[in-house]
This record gives C-alpha cells, structure tokens and sequence, in this order.
C-alpha cells in the first residue's frame, strides 16, 4: 500500500497547503489570438490526440486551480492530499498521504470510472460495481476477461470478491448510500469522489489529477487536463467575444430552458449549477439563472412553462431506445410543442442509452461547450460534430 490515510472524514483546519512545483506554462499551447475566431476554435477541435503531445513537456506536479474539493500539497513525507465535498467544504473532509504509485483500484460509479478512461489506465481498475450502461469496450473486454470483477450494488456488495480483488483502495461517492461502511470493514480505504459536485466543469474534470497522483501518472494527467482547459478556455472566450460584453449584447443572447416534467414536476438545473455555468459559457442566458441551487430541482409544469415558452433553445437528456424525436417529446405533453424553441427545432437532447454521458462527460467539459456552442452559435464551430447534445429532428 502507498498511501496512508490522516484525521479521515475530520476537519481540515490545521491543513497548509505548500506547493513543491508549479505546473508548466500553457502559454505555448494556447491558441493565437490573433488568428479568425472560427479558425482558431474550429481548428482546435479538430486536433487528434492533442493531449498525449503535451505529456513530455507537463509538470510532475499537481496544482489545483479549479476544483473546490481537492487541495495538494507537497511535504517531507509525501504528497498530502485533501478531499471534501465542494458544497460543503467545512464540514468535514479526508487528508490522505500518498508516497508512491498504486496500480489498483475499485470504482463504483461511472464518473469514477471516466476519470481511468481519458489517461488511458482502465487496467488499473480491478473492481466494479453494477453498471447497467457501461459503453467503455476497453472495460467490457476486462469484465469479459475476468481482470475487472463485479463487486455488486450497493447495499449488496460481494466482501468476498472485493477482498479477492486485491484493490489499494476504493472510490465511493456521497451520493451513494449503503453497503460502503461494510467494505471500510473489509480494510480498504475508501476515498470519496466529490468531482460531480463541482459547479465549474473545470473543476470537475480536473478531478482527473487526482488519479494522476495515486497512479504515479501524474504528467499525463496534469497533460490531458491542459488540453481540456485549453479548448474549452478557447472556445468560451470566443464565444464571448462573439456576444459581446456590453448589457445591449447581453439583452440580445439567446434564451435557454432546461429540463422536462417528470414524475414529481418539471426538474430544472439550477441557477448555479455545473449545467448553467455551460450555458453561460455558451453564450446563452438561462431563464433560471437567479436561481442559487447548485443542483436540480422540481418545480410545478405551470411555472417553468411560463417562464420557458418563449426561450430560443431547450436542454433535456434522458434514457430512451430509439431514437427520440421532437415527436417524441411532443408526444408526452402536446404543450411542449407550443414552445418557441420546439417550432423552431432548437432542442438539444442529450440520450443517456446512446451516449457514455455518464462516464465521460464530467471529464470532458470541452466537448460539452461545443455541443451548446455548435447549436448556438454554429458559426464558431461549422466543421464540429457534436458529442452528447444534438438538436432534435
């Protein structure tokens, strides 16, 4: 084991963060600004394997700019390391100390699991728990092969096959209930993943350098995690700049709704969630945007209807077989289709059976700009295919 665990699930007070390194300049890879907008956005998107040419030129060292819950610092006895929950910082956090590399790793959740995949180390991983729409064929292949094992639910894990498996330690997630006291029991230090409550979706993907530290990789994730903030820095001040900064520009950006009605009302984002900050980065004002929940929520058809009626574009995403079209949604509640953005076939639908969202999203934040950039304002963006959300037919 190379990691040892200090004050677990306490208070950070006496915490200082010393910094031994600071990451590599990014100027270089930056694009130029004096360049056409649409060349220089549309060009970086069109990049192939962009992150793996800044591997041997990254920093060997973690500085965290982004994320809210982590915090890296360098002393005597190794890299201290500092996780809480990014909503609630103060109320309680893990200081952990890692010393060297380890090469095993349980995940129970499919963001977890994404942060593996875009640094290239689903070997790495030796455990899972159930996940019903797993899309990584690198993975699938592992389970088929027996290197990765299924671990069971939660509430329901298999002790014996986690503790066969041999992990260093396991990822767990806050928003999981159930069953993680019995593997604490089992000896295995359980570390929170937090990223999924960050509200900067650079902050969330930059989650990926905590995976970089425990694997003993950690240029190429500080590398991967420079090609992301560079695209997606590109693209948002593009986009911006597109707009305008003046308060007549702002009146003129387009409008945006969230969400649809499900079982207990029609769930929206919240005004300062992960989601709204994507579509401001966008370009796009939310007509939830005085909102303060960081999260989802609830409210009546009849408010978010009103208030959503006449906005230029539509957020929704949702597990569907087939393929979902605007007559799909209009099928569900004909009020839909009065709405300005579904007469004029502005719906970006996100399908969560077709698309590994939940596993890769949250680390490629870059690509979720482009998919609301390349609705919105096409021009920037004419030669990008979208990722996850495109505009219903």
């Amino acid at each position: 084991m190379k990691l040892s665990f200090i004050n677990t699930i306490c208070p950070w007070a006496a915490f200082t963060v010393t910094v031994g390194a600071v990451l590599l300049s990014l100027s270089a890879c930056r694009p130029d600004r004096r360049a056409g907008a649409t060349a220089t956005a549309d060009a970086l998107f069109q990049e192939s394997d962009s992150a793996r040419l800044l591997v041997a030129a990254a920093s060997d060292s973690v500085v965290i700019r982004y994320a809210r819950g982590l915090a890296v610092g360098y002393e005597a006895d190794g890299v201290h390391v500092r996780i809480s929950n990014p909503e609630a910082p103060d109320a309680g956090a893990v200081e952990l100390v890692v010393s060297g590399a380890s090469r095993r790793f349980i995940c129970t959740t499919a963001l977890q699991l994404g942060n593996f995949e875009v640094l290239g180390l689903e070997p790495c991983i030796v455990g899972m728990n159930t996940l019903r729409n797993l899309f990584s064929t690198r993975m699938k292949a592992q389970m088929a092969s027996g290197h990765t094992v299924c671990i069971g639910k939660e509430g329901n894990f298999d002790l014996e096959t986690v503790i066969a498996a041999r992990p260093d330690y396991i990822f767990v997630s806050a928003s999981k209930h159930g069953g993680f006291e019995a593997l604490r029991d089992c000896g295995i230090p359980l570390i929170p993943h937090h990223g999924y409550k960050e509200t900067d979706p650079l902050g969330q993907a930059e989650w990926v350098k905590l995976v970089g530290l425990l694997t003993g990789e950690v240029r190429l994730a500080n590398a991967v995690f420079a090609d992301i903030e560079r695209k997606y820095l590109a693209l948002r001040d593009e986009v911006a700049r597109a707009s305008g900064t003046d308060s007549a520009a702002a009146r003129r950006r387009p409008t945006i709704v969230s969400g649809r009605q499900m079982r207990d009302g029609w769930y929206v984002v919240g005004g300062r969630s992960y989601m709204a900050r994507l579509f401001a980065d966008a370009g796009a004002s939310y007509i939830m945007a005085g909102d303060d929940a960081t999260g989802g929520r609830a409210l009546d058809f009849e408010s978010v209807y009103a208030r959503g009626l006449h906005a230029d574009f539509w957020q929704i995403d949702g597990s569907y077989d087939g393929t979902f079209t605007l007559q799909t949604l209009a099928d569900e509640d004909p009020r839909y289709a009065t709405m300005d953005a579904f007469r004029r076939r502005h719906v970006l639908f996100c399908n969560l059976a077709h698309t590994p969202y939940r596993e890769l999203a949250g680390v490629q934040p870059h690509f979720l700009l482009a998919d609301f950039v390349r609705a919105i304002h096409p021009e920037l963006l004419p030669h990008y295919e979208p990722r996850y959300y495109r505009l219903l037919q």
